[in-house]
This record gives structure tokens, C-alpha cells and sequence, in this order.
């Protein structure tokens, strides 16, 4: 089953591990993607926001991120470029420690994750390892986080997907809508509109 297409926006609201609220715009592009978004959350009893602008291929690969963080210990910017092959620059400067990521994953960010779903393009029972360029939400610092996604069978029209973390040891099933958006995210956020 393939999506439809991306809606011109959609939200999210941060539940159980931080409170706060996601919004995002889609734009097709020519060449694929432009994603556009703002996050705030208050998590631990500490506030931040997020801002976000996430160009993709055609193919839903990573090409290019910018994220700018900003809690009570400052504002913090990182630019990411990658070529499609798996290479990234970090500031202009290469970051082989994401060699084969294909994808962005922000920890502020409930969106994020429908990019390697519409990227894979998995069958039922298709499992594929998804490494990520995972940018933290207090500092905008830039790490590898290795996940993997397991497509399960669908419910009630509903892709669905086992996704896990194992560095954060979190595993949950994810839920995701006719345009490939998380609709749930146990334990992180639920679709608001």
C-alpha cells in the first residue's frame, strides 16, 4: 500500500516523556521534499524549542538539515548535508561517525519518523535497520542512533510498524496515517490535527 500525499500541515501533541506540541508544513518540490517545523516542550521540569527545516530527494533520503535548539543554556545551531550515498557534512565539516545514514531524526520531533518508512517502502514482515543522524533537543548535538523498523501487518487501513532503539533500549509499535505520518507514537506523541 502506498501513501497519498503529504498533507500541507499536521501537529502533533508530546505526551507522557515531555510535554508540549509539534507543527509542521510540507512542500513538494521539483526535486522532493521541504519540511518546515517548530517543536516546544517542557521535559525534566527544563523548556526548549526546536526549529527545523528538512530538505528530501525524491527517493525520502536526507539531503540536507538545519536545526536550531534554543533552552535556558543557550541557542545552538547545527547544518546538515548529506550527498544520498550515506555521506554527511556537519558545519561544512565531514562527519564520518554518520557514514550510511540516510536519514535525520530529531529527538524533539514525532515527524521524523516517517522518513525512513516512506523511504523503505517495506512489505508486510520487511525489517530494515534505519540508522539516523539524531539530533538532541536541549543542544542540537548530533550523535548516530541505530533503529530498526519491522512492518506488521496493518490495522483498520493503518501501516504499522515495530520501531526500536536500542541505544535507549525503547521499543513501541508505531502508527501511522494515509500520507505515512505517526498518528500514534506510544510514550512520545499523538497526532492532534
Amino acid at each position: 500500500m502506498a501513501f497519498a500525499a503529504m498533507p500541507a500541515t499536521a501537529a502533533w501533541s508530546h505526551r507522557d516523556a515531555r510535554s508540549g506540541f509539534e507543527v509542521v508544513y510540507f512542500e513538494r518540490l521539483g526535486t522532493g521534499h521541504q519540511i518546515d517545523g517548530c517543536t516546544t516542550a517542557v521535559e525534566d521540569g527544563q523548556t526548549w524549542f526546536v526549529e527545523y527545516g528538512i530538505t528530501l530527494d525524491v527517493g525520502w533520503i536526507t539531503r540536507r538539515a538545519h536545526v536550531t535548539s534554543r533552552s535556558a543554556s543557550g541557542r545552538r545551531s547545527v547544518l546538515l548535508e548529506a550527498d544520498g550515498a550515506g555521506h554527511w557534512l556537519m558545519g561544512g565539516e565531514a562527519a564520518p561517525h554518520l557514514d550510511g545514514c540516510l536519514d535525520v531524526d530529531l529527538e524533539s520531533s514525532a515527524m521524523t519518523n516517517a522518513l525512513p518508512v516512506h523511504r523503505m517502502a517495506q512489505p508486510v514482515g520487511g525489517r530494515a535497520a534505519a540508522p539516523a543522524a539524531y539530533v538532541r533537543a536541549a543542544d542540537a548535538s548530533v550523535e548516530r542512533l541505530e533503529q530498526e523498523y519491522l512492518r506488521t501487518t496493518d490495522q483498520g487501513g493503518h501501516q504499522c510498524y515495530d520501531y526500536t532503539a536500542p541505544a535507549f533500549e525503547f521499543a513501541c509499535r508505531l502508527v501511522y496515517d494515509e500520507s505515512g505520518l505517526v498518528l500514534t507514537y506510544p510514550g512520545i506523541a499523538v497526532r492532534a490535527a
